[in-house]
């Protein structure tokens, strides 16, 4: 299981900020603050299950969702559920993966009929795509990740503390 290292991350206010890689495999990886390197899944928090990810179109989102949940032992298709607002993946120890996208959702109304509060709160993982209609009803201790894109084209991402 992945090991969340908030040390090696830079730390800038209330953020804590590391790079993303790609290597010669398409590979994302984490290059921290001292310049070693470690797998996305590092990122993942002991005890939170919900996060929600922030970026702007073509950032990244969908990669990176993709990249976790394979490392947390998925063998399913993973794709971002645009149409189908949530997807489910199975992963070890008979656990599951919520995957949302909420860009097509109107208001918190849609969220509500489609019971992500019963996601939410499943004690499952669910990574959230653009999760600011579905802000009132995400958990208090919802991890929210920032990626931004770098002038160079390299990612660096944020994790709010």
């Amino acid at each position: 299981m992945a090991k969340y290292r908030p040390e090696n991350g830079v730390k800038i206010n209330s953020m804590r900020y590391y790079t993303i890689e790609k290597d010669e495999k398409d590979t994302l990886n984490l290059r921290y603050s001292d310049g070693s390197m470690g797998k996305l899944s590092d990122i993942l928090i002991p005890g939170k299950r919900v996060y929600a990810f922030h970026a702007c179109m073509g950032a990244g989102k969908t990669t990176s969702i993709t990249q976790l949940c394979k490392e947390l032992g998925t063998e399913d298709v993973v794709n971002s559920p645009t149409f189908a607002i949530v997807n489910v993946y199975d992963i070890a120890n008979h656990q599951q993966v919520y995957h949302f996208d909420c860009y097509r959702l109107k208001d918190i109304r849609e969220a509500i009929d489609f019971g992500a509060e019963e996601y939410l709160y499943s004690g499952q993982y669910c990574f959230i795509e653009w999760p600011d209609i579905m802000e009132p009803l995400l958990p208090e201790d919802t991890v929210h990740i920032y990626i931004e894109v770098q002038e160079d084209g390299s990612r660096r991402l944020g994790i709010e503390e």
